[in-house]
């Protein structure tokens, strides 16, 4: 009896994880659906709540929202954790942080009211619809711009560097002749001036500290026309590599007899995987039979 309840058990559980972590059956889809649909509808609560001159009752209305969502959300975070096999290891993945996130906001904005506004992290969740409408082809492309970032991520430390000593230079520089010499105001301190340098090199231009001699003005310029190196620079390296990238992954794909595909929606209960091709059965990474749809 006690073996026929355990496996009664893990159907149950295995159904659940289905409905939950997959997207291939009507069940599923329709979970998921659901569940954009009320992402969507907590961010827009959390957004529209900022607004002033809402009516009392509208207040109340988005307070009393914000409760039904994250309710939801918590239910819904600790089913995530009873369906799957290893629950440390999905609370620590990407999408189980950010599902953490999504509901710790409301918690904690009961003692710090403020925090309530980084509710709006749940539109990060929405992430889920590149798996859930089979859209892996754009989560592979993701991959060559990370990977981009990556391999470029030396020649970004050394430009970072040199424009980090730049600021530096040109903040003091400015502090002696606008600080000091013409006793500007607005350059009050090398950290003050240094803020300055920064907004100016990357075009921002705040304008709230402005020089007042003509040899400030001229460095101004001159940092001015600076700033386009520093936005081309890194833009330029990035870019490089993805081109790179691009080449080598097409290369690699002619040598390939079949390019594995991952556009199905199957995740396994065991290791959180869901890079599978069409037809896998069972888990590359760790070997767990995967839960395949009754259509298949």
């Amino acid at each position: 009896m006690a073996q026929v309840e355990d496996q009664k058990h893990n159907g149950a559980r295995e159904k659940l994880f289905e409905i939950i972590f997959e997207a291939d059956t009507p069940w599923g889809k329709a979970f998921d659906v659901a569940l954009l649909v009320f992402i969507i509808a907590s961010v827009l609560v959390v957004i529209f709540e900022t607004v002033a001159g809402w009516s009392p009752e509208m207040i109340r209305f988005f307070h009393i929202a914000e409760w039904v969502f994250t309710i939801f959300f918590t239910l819904e975070y600790i089913l995530r954790l009873y369906v799957v096999l290893k629950p440390i290891k999905y609370a620590t993945s990407f999408y189980g942080i950010i599902d953490l996130l999504a509901i710790l906001p409301t918690y904690i904005g009961y003692f710090v009211p403020s925090v309530v506004a980084l509710m709006s992290f749940r539109a990060l969740r929405l992430l889920r619809v590149f798996r859930i409408f089979k859209l892996g082809k754009f989560l592979k492309e993701s991959e060559v711009i990370v990977k981009a970032l990556k391999d470029s991520r030396q020649k970004i430390a050394v430009f970072l560097s040199f424009v980090t000593l730049m600021v530096i230079i040109i903040g003091s520089l400015m502090y002696v002749i606008e600080g000091g010499i013409a006793d500007n105001p607005k350059f009050s301190s090398i950290p003050t001036s240094i803020y300055w340098a920064i907004v100016t090199l990357t075009t921002v231009g705040y304008g709230d500290i402005v020089p007042t001699t003509p040899i400030g003005q001229f460095i101004s310029a001159i940092v001015m026309i600076l700033g386009y190196a520093v936005i081309a620079v890194p833009t330029g390296i990035v870019s490089a590599e993805i081109v790179e990238g691009s080449k080598k992954k097409k290369k690699k794909n002619k040598t390939k007899l079949h390019e594995e595909t991952w556009l199905n929606t199957q995740m396994c209960q065991s290791c959180g995987d869901d890079r599978h091709s069409d037809d896998a059965f069972y888990c590359k990474t760790c070997g767990h039979t995967l839960n395949l749809s009754d259509e298949e």
